[in-house]
């Protein structure tokens, strides 16, 4: 690999800027200065950057407790983007793996590998999401029973012609319900608490499949996935 492009894989610098730090004469190969951007770069070189050691920026997978009012995808003029929250070289090949609502908090996970992320987003691995909804009016024990059946068989949504894939309901307090589904159609969560009689005034995603939202992480936070983790979500 050249080493200007080995300085802009490892540190998110264009190669303008990679060449321009080269010739300044702050990168160093094995310890000696360097400043021919088309020096190859071998796997056992060491390259430093003003003393500190460069190396290409792998596979990133990470986990965000994303806040309410900030957007999964790019800012707009009243809303943040969540990359804003992040502190990451390249970030432009970070991506969302599935989306949040500018409302709903909870476990967002970003990537830049996209074989990992569709084993996640496709339909057809039904990858479960559970969410803690909390509801406008409140909800009794024998209501709690009839819903729980509803979901299970799926419910038909607003305009679409197909019902929902059955859902997992469990109700935690008079107007708090954890619902777990097994796609991800627009909206949905709200949708099928609209479609049996409910309004959802807040909502918090704290799990993706095996995968449950750091309990450390404060809203606005976010921290890498290891290795077991990914390797839980399709790895």
């Amino acid at each position: 690999m050249r080493l200007d492009k080995f300085v802009c894989d490892s540190t998110g610098l264009s190669r303008k800027e990679a060449g321009r730090v080269i010739r300044a004469d702050e990168i160093e190969i094995n310890g000696q200065l360097c400043r021919k951007a088309a020096t190859p770069v071998k796997p056992d070189d060491e390259v430093t950057w003003l003393g500190n050691t460069l190396a290409i920026i792998g596979p990133r997978y990470l986990m965000l407790h994303k806040p309410a009012g900030v957007i999964s995808g790019l800012g707009d003029p009243v809303h943040p983007s969540v990359f804003s929250l992040l502190d990451e070289p390249k970030i432009d090949s970070i991506h969302c793996v599935g989306r949040l609502d500018v409302d709903t908090t909870g476990l967002l996970l970003l990537t830049d590998d996209g074989q990992w992320s569709h084993r996640i987003t496709s339909p057809k691995h039904e990858c479960a999401k559970t969410y803690i909804a909390t509801l406008a009016d409140a909800v009794d024990a024998a209501e709690a029973q009839q819903l729980a059946t509803e979901f299970s068989q799926g419910v038909m949504l607003h305009g679409e012609e197909k019902p929902t894939k059955p859902a997992e309901f469990e109700l935690i307090d008079a107007n708090t319900a954890k619902l777990v589904i097994h796609e991800g159609r627009y909206h949905q969560v709200k949708r099928m608490f609209a479609a049996v009689g409910h309004k959802v005034v807040a909502l918090h995603r704290s799990q993706i499949g095996g995968l449950a939202l750091d309990d450390d992480l404060l809203p606005g936070e976010y921290r890498a996935l290891t290795a077991q983790e990914v390797e839980l979500l399709g790895g």
